[in-house]
């Protein structure tokens, strides 16, 4: 099932996709699905981020196998640089290099503490497609990454989220104003997102709509103002953001 969130001259709307129109619907976080009435015809669609975060997490150094050899560490975003598919990611002269990363995000679906590993596919609402950018040279600058992970429009998410796909082999790619930069696999990441879940919550509580960034094998690439930034997950969706 693909579950959204889209633009309505009645404000945003939760949807679920069927055939040639998403449905909408009363909460995408319960466990019984309630039609509320109006659909809306696929072409006229306007995706916004599928959902509001109160918690935006990601995971640091967990690009590839080799680095589990380093212990899980993670990282906080504030849930104020999330935005809309085809919103603006904004670049401040002060920051330096920006990258644009291609990142598989899981959306929970209900509040969880100290999972177990068998506990973790219960608290996962499903996946969709997350654009963890960064301004690279404040890394060496914040161990806390506080300046390197929070400009305006540094949490691209959507288009949609995807509850049935499986999380372990998805082919990842990124584009910059049209021409394709680099891919690679979620198979190349260092903890798996059971793994990723179960050390997370050992420390805070999730909830419903928050955000983990699961992790950047290799797909980035740098942006300056005026590029178009495609990030994309197969099976899930494409995400394509301006910057200025």
């Amino acid at each position: 099932m693909r579950i959204a969130r889209i633009h309505t001259n009645h404000g945003p709307r939760p949807v679920v996709h069927d055939d040639d129109r998403w449905r909408e619907i009363a909460d995408p976080f319960t466990d019984e699905v309630i039609f509320t009435g109006p659909e809306y015809p696929v072409e006229f669609v306007r995706f916004l981020a599928p959902v509001q975060p109160t918690v935006v997490l990601g995971m640091a150094h967990n690009g590839s196998p080799a680095e589990r050899a380093r212990p899980p560490q993670a990282f906080m975003k504030s849930a104020r640089t999330v935005i809309n598919p085809g919103d603006h990611i904004v670049l401040e002269d002060h920051v330096g290099v920006v990258h644009i990363e291609t990142e598989l995000a899981v959306v929970i679906g209900r509040r969880c503490r100290n999972l177990t590993a068998a506990d973790v596919p219960d608290v996962i609402l499903g996946y969709t497609v997350g654009n963890d950018v960064t301004a690279v040279e404040q890394v060496e600058l914040d161990d806390k990454m506080t300046q390197a992970k929070n400009g305006d429009g540094f949490t691209p998410l959507g288009p949609w989220i995807d509850t049935d796909i499986d999380p372990s082999n998805l082919q990842m790619t990124v584009h910059v104003n049209g021409d394709h930069i680099t891919a690679s696999n979620t198979d190349q990441l260092a903890y798996t997102i059971t793994e990723q879940l179960v050390y997370l919550t050992s420390y805070m509580s999730l909830g419903p709509g928050d955000i983990v960034l699961t992790g950047c094998p290799g797909t980035y690439a740098p942006v300056k103002p005026g590029d178009i930034s495609t990030v994309s997950i197969d099976g899930i969706g494409i995400l394509s953001n301006p910057v200025r």
